[in-house]
């Protein structure tokens, strides 16, 4: 959804009210824990190791608890401290100058287990997309802690059909930015 206006704050805060309550766009829940995507959508994984260890593991875990994929490629995210737990409601904005863009989400699921941690949304109206986007760390019998992203979409609006190839660019460089997100904060950490 784009948005004219200079109170940001505000719109958003009415655009969470109402998503909460919307559902999701797309019938295929859950699906990115599959490894056979659902048909009728573009599909997207991306994947690269970001570390080795212990360190590398908790830092690549609080990348994704703390929204810095998202943040990474200029995302704000309202709620601001959102928590992962399935049910949330949340928002990934852009803004410039009065022009703001909203993608309503809600998270499908969480992860967390010994050897993988993360969590899917998925779209909910209002979203320029269809469908479901994964974002997970691995940690391997080696040590070895691979960042990935999941995802499969497809336009939900006249503007995204139109944007065709810009529209799945974006998205590919989205998903690569996320991971290059993750990477960047465990990097930092040590």
């Amino acid at each position: 959804m784009i948005v004219l206006s200079r109170n940001h704050a505000k719109v958003l805060d009415v655009v969470l009210r109402r998503a909460r309550t919307d559902d999701y766009t797309y019938l295929d829940l859950g699906a990115t824990r599959q490894e056979n995507l659902p048909s009728g959508y573009r599909h997207d994984r991306v994947s690269t190791q970001v570390g080795h260890g212990d360190a590398a593991w908790s830092r690549a875990k609080d990348a994704i608890r703390l929204w810095k994929p998202h943040r990474h490629v200029g995302a704000r995210i309202t709620p601001q401290e959102a928590s992962l737990d399935e049910g949330t409601t949340v928002l990934a904005s852009f803004s410039a100058g009065p022009l703001l863009i909203i993608a309503p989400c809600r998270i499908v699921y969480q992860t967390d287990t010994p050897s993988r941690f993360g969590f899917a949304y998925g779209t909910l109206q209002g979203h320029p997309e269809q469908g479901e986007e994964a974002l997970h760390v691995a940690r391997g019998d080696d040590g070895a802690v691979i960042a990935e992203v999941t995802v499969f979409s497809r336009p939900a609006d006249l503007a995204t059909r139109l944007s065709g190839p810009f529209a799945i660019a974006a998205q590919r460089l989205v998903a690569r930015r996320y991971v290059g997100g993750i990477l960047e904060y465990v990097r930092a950490g040590g």
